[in-house]
């Protein structure tokens, strides 16, 4: 990566629904096999014999309430845009509809707060200067758009599986999952954790990078109002990382910088909320 200083991106993934829902039979099983036979009988889908089978839900409300979250964060953290990434081309009344859900949420709800990137680009909107503009991308596209012109993106919305994907191809652009937060946020109630989950063969070796779990509990402060507490913390991080006293995984990424265990960098990371 020649500039990771310009990504700069919160992902607002939907966590219910998709693929993710679990509803899913083994290939040559009797369930699996019924179910062929019926969606053959009834609609003339061809599928092959022996195939496994995955339904793929996505609703209205699951895709209403992540992309309001979305717009809503943007517009509190006075952000410029909101971008729902989905794979419509291909599967239309899944992921396009999640897509024209999006559209016509922020054209019903948020009025002149927002603005369509298409209607931009035409002229002639009644839009505020300073509205939030409401982008789509296409999946594959999105992921060339985070590496070659990743400061057009600020907030991304998308389906669970281009969440889960995504999530993890932007934080490897920024060192990797060790720095990587992450939360879900339901209806006043929320979990904040890693990204990365847990990594049992570095159990006990004071080794590991901390910085997922600390910006996770960023995430919650910053979701209770505790913004000087976060800012703390961030503080301290980013100071760490600049003086290049590192955990293991940032070092071989850093000329110059020395390997530190999980311990010093923690000792590392409260000097720097001071400094």
């Amino acid at each position: 990566m020649k500039e990771p200083e310009k990504v700069d991106v919160v992902i607002f993934r939907e966590n219910t629904e998709d693929v993710y829902a679990g509803i899913e039979w083994r290939a040559d099983s009797p369930e699996a096999a019924k179910l062929r036979e019926y969606l053959k009988s009834e609609f003339g889908s061809e599928i092959r014999e022996k195939s496994a089978i995955g339904i793929k839900p996505m609703s209205e409300f699951g895709s209403k309430r992540l992309i309001e979250m979305a717009i809503r964060y943007a517009l509190k953290h006075c952000l410029p845009s909101v971008t729902l990434m989905h794979k419509g081309n291909i599967m239309k009344f899944t992921e396009g509809a999640f897509r024209d859900w999006g559209y016509e949420l922020a054209r019903d709800r948020f009025g002149e707060s927002v603005v369509a990137e298409a209607d931009l680009a035409k002229g002639g909107t009644n839009a505020r200067a300073d509205a939030v503009v409401i982008k789509d991308r296409i999946a594959d596209s999105m992921f060339q758009q985070l590496l070659l012109r990743p400061d057009e993106y600020s907030v991304i919305a998308t389906p669970n599986l281009n969440g889960d994907y995504v999530s993890d191809a932007a934080a490897a652009q920024v060192g990797g999952l060790g720095i990587a937060p992450g939360g879900n946020v339901g209806d006043g109630v929320a979990v904040f954790e890693a990204t990365h989950g847990t990594a049992p063969k570095y159990a006990n070796q004071d080794k590991i990078n901390p910085g997922s779990v600390i910006l996770s509990g960023v995430m919650m402060f910053e979701y209770l109002g505790w913004t000087e507490a976060a800012a703390l913390v961030v503080r301290g991080l980013e100071n760490a990382i600049k003086s290049k006293r590192v955990t293991y995984d940032l070092a071989r990424q850093m000329p110059g910088a020395t390997e530190v265990s999980t311990t010093a960098f923690a000792d590392q990371m409260i000097k720097g909320m001071t400094t």
